[in-house]
């Protein structure tokens, strides 16, 4: 292996960095984000400018304060950093986000990469990798940390996995707070929709997959990286 994979690999054409780098990060770990936070701002090229505590958050602050780079946990609850990322880029398309994840499963790493990220850290390597993955995103190349990298590659060869989801993306969002134990109205004033919407979106979910209780809809909610339900 090259000095260069073993420190995460690059690809793309560089451009001018920011003079100052604006960052969010999304994470639902205090003490990570105290962490990355602290490591950060020793850059001197580096501010965070917000913390999110979960994907929800990280999509309205992703709007009030358009950094330049989100750092974006996966498995959050609520949204997860899929679907946060594939709603923040719908909105702000210029913004850079970096996934963080405790997990190089390649379904995941390839639903990350189809809702726009263009970096991919394990947590394990993150503060080793992270200050140098930034720089190269916001110069709109992309970072694979090196674990990364050859998942990456066998995932280019298997069928699409969101053309094969029979889910919308906002069905998989509801699937999710399903899952992780919201009852119809919470989800529903989370959505900002009625409960009756919630109701709809719950009977088309287990319609498409043929499952009719909400156990068997958290396995699948699990299996499919839709939610970690690690609370």
């Amino acid at each position: 292996m090259t000095p260069a994979a073993l420190h995460g690999d690059v690809f793309g054409e560089a451009s001018e960095t920011p003079l100052n780098i604006r960052i969010l990060l999304a994470d639902d770990h205090q003490i990570l984000r105290e962490g990355l936070k602290g490591l950060l701002e020793k850059q001197k090229d580096m501010i965070v400018v917000g913390e999110a505590s979960d994907g929800r958050m990280a999509v309205t602050l992703a709007k009030d304060l358009i950094p330049n780079v989100i750092v974006m946990d996966i498995g959050m609850p609520d949204l997860n950093g899929v679907e946060a990322t594939r709603q923040i880029l719908e909105k702000c398309r210029g913004i850079k986000i970096i996934a963080l994840s405790l997990q190089a499963d390649g379904p995941v790493v390839r639903r990350m990469f189809q809702a726009g990220a263009v970096g991919y850290l394990l947590k394990e390597a993150a503060s080793d990798d992270l200050v140098k993955a930034i720089r190269t995103v916001v110069m709109g190349r992309t970072y694979l940390g090196s674990q990364i990298a050859g998942v990456v590659v066998q995932q280019m060869n298997l069928p699409d996995p969101a053309a094969t989801s029979p889910l919308t993306a906002k069905e998989r969002e509801v699937l999710q707070l399903l899952a992780e134990g919201k009852t119809t109205k919470e989800i529903a004033a989370s959505l900002f929709v009625s409960a009756k919407t919630i109701d709809t979106h719950r009977q088309h979910i287990m319609n498409k997959l043929d499952i009719h209780n909400v156990a068997e809809l958290t396995k699948y909610a699990i299996r499919e990286g839709i939610t970690s339900v690690h609370h």
